[in-house]
């Protein structure tokens, strides 16, 4: 991979992993349910008017949009809303990884493999660490949340494997028209009109930029970026670099909102990602073997 391109891959995960910073800000001004709406609605428009719809089935767009939209990201905001950390939720969200895999071994009836046990023994002892120090970093409701983010993550994973190729960048922008409609709803429902008619009228200037942060750079440029590089490269060569997310997301939370990083919370980092790193490079390492 030329340096630029692993510049750029760089680039997507910094983005990836600060981001959990900037959903903290969003939600100092706006509640979860709302900030998750505006997001999806900033993905989806004005871009819609100049983006062709991709090559895939409305059932599929509008799948992945309720996923990703609905399940991973209300659950995700409304978690990081005072119930788990920013950096905590980076790392607990790459469990999506073993549900991806768990959910491809159900459906598609492929055999489980050992490297595969042992790496979600490891993540699972890695969670089992954080669900011993409960404090008012991580509760257990936020623990959950961010594992039900995760599972339907996983669940948004299997309906692009479903695809085939396709423009993920006009992928995204049209499958988050479908995130829209749940979450204003939910947040209709959880958060009430009065709430959401006051949020709108004090959000300030970081508030907007945390959605806009959001919409354009999360979303458009990230997983652009993203699949741009892995149209170019070997998947097997893209895709590790996902496991530096939650080394950019725990370092940004402890240097922006002074995060403490206590021994335990290191160990149960060194624990997932162990755990997510058997599961990525054994197949590589071992036909080397």
């Amino acid at each position: 991979m030329p340096a630029s391109h692993l510049l750029l891959a760089l680039a997507v995960v910094a983005v990836w992993g600060t981001n959990f910073v900037v959903i903290r800000w969003g939600l100092d001004g706006l509640p979860p349910f709302l900030f998750a709406t505006l997001r999806f609605a900033l993905s989806a428009l004005p871009w819609l008017l100049f983006v062709p719809r991709p090559t895939a089935p409305w059932r599929s767009l509008a799948a992945f949009g309720v996923l990703l939209g609905a399940g991973q990201f209300g659950l995700l905001f409304f978690a990081i809303d005072g119930r788990i950390s920013p950096g905590l939720a980076s790392l607990v969200v790459q469990v999506q990884v073993f549900f991806t895999i768990g959910l491809s071994l159900w459906l598609m009836r492929e055999r489980v493999r050992g490297f595969q046990i042992a790496g979600l023994l490891l993540a699972v002892a890695g969670l089992g660490v954080i669900v011993a120090n409960l404090d008012a970093t991580v509760t257990m409701a936020g623990l959950a949340l961010i594992i039900g983010a995760a599972f339907f993550w996983a669940c948004a994973n299997l309906v692009v494997k479903s695809l085939g190729p396709v423009n993920m960048l006009h992928f995204m922008v049209w499958s988050s028209v479908f995130a829209v409609p749940p979450l204003l709803a939910i947040s209709l429902l959880v958060e009430g009109p009065a709430a959401i008619a006051q949020a709108l009228r004090a959000a300030d200037g970081v508030v907007w930029a945390s959605v806009l942060w959001q919409a354009v750079g999360n979303t458009l440029f990230g997983y652009g970026a993203w699949n741009w590089l892995l149209a170019r490269h070997p998947a097997a060569t893209v895709t590790p670099m996902a496991l530096l997310v939650p080394v950019f997301g725990m370092s940004a939370s402890a240097l922006s909102l002074g995060e403490a990083m206590p021994g335990w919370k290191l160990g149960a980092c060194a624990l997932v990602l162990g755990g997510l790193a058997v599961i990525v490079f054994w197949p590589r390492w071992r036909p080397g073997r």
